[in-house]
């Protein structure tokens, strides 16, 4: 499918949605449903049930899972994918093991509808909890990430935009980024635009992510 990239800025930061629809049960781009299906049906004949975990996030619901775990509502893990005991952190360690791997909201790319989180669902059975770890993807669903390391190398559509750690992101072997749309939307960011959205936010730890937004803008971003 020919992929048409036309801005519109209020996409980049999750403020409105792109255009939307459902493939194996997520929202993403219409672009995405080929190559997904093609997708899932490869790793269906490769003896995996492919399900997706996270499509499309907006903005409001970014901040939702930012302050949650700023409040202690939801685990904030290590990079080792244990969790942190966040009343022993400062405000600014609490901050950076968020960001290892919660975007701030208008910087997560699930805000574009391009990316998505996926798993085996095959493994999830008997009260299995799916936890979208490293530790995960080297453990029991390791044959299924094995698998689609090699299905990646053989195509264009699909990249792992978290592949490698570089001090920022922690790496995401379950995040695949539709790159013929996302390559477009990662050029287009705009400090100033993003420093308003938070500052106009209700975001935990604003303090400490305004006097710090350029570091953090160039150490997580996109």
């Amino acid at each position: 499918m020919e992929t048409e990239f036309t801005l519109n800025p209020q996409i980049l930061y999750g403020i409105d949605p792109p255009p939307l629809v459902t493939c194996l049960g997520a929202q993403v781009q219409p672009a995405l449903v080929e190559p997904l299906e093609r997708l899932a049906e490869a790793a269906s004949a490769a003896g995996f049930d492919l399900a997706i975990a996270s499509g499309h996030r907006s903005f409001a619901r970014q901040l939702h899972i930012f302050n949650a775990k700023a409040q202690g509502a939801r685990p904030v893990l290590d990079v080792a994918g244990q969790v942190l005991d966040i009343s022993r952190l400062s405000a600014s360690a609490l901050l950076h093991a968020i960001l290892r791997w919660s975007a701030l909201p208008g910087m997560s790319r699930h805000h574009w509808g391009t990316e998505i989180d996926i798993y085996d669902r095959s493994i999830c059975q008997d009260g299995y909890q799916l936890q979208l770890t490293v530790a995960e993807c080297e453990g029991p669903m390791a044959g299924f990430y094995t698998w689609l390391e090699s299905y990646l190398a053989a195509q264009a559509a699909f990249v792992r935009p978290y592949a490698l750690d570089l001090g920022g992101v922690a790496p995401e072997p379950w995040h695949l980024s539709y790159a013929p749309l996302s390559a477009d939307y990662a050029k287009h960011y705009s400090l100033d635009r993003l420093r308003d959205l938070l500052a106009a936010s209700d975001i935990e730890l604003k303090s400490q992510i305004m006097a710090r937004l350029p570091d953090l803008y160039q150490r997580y971003q996109a």
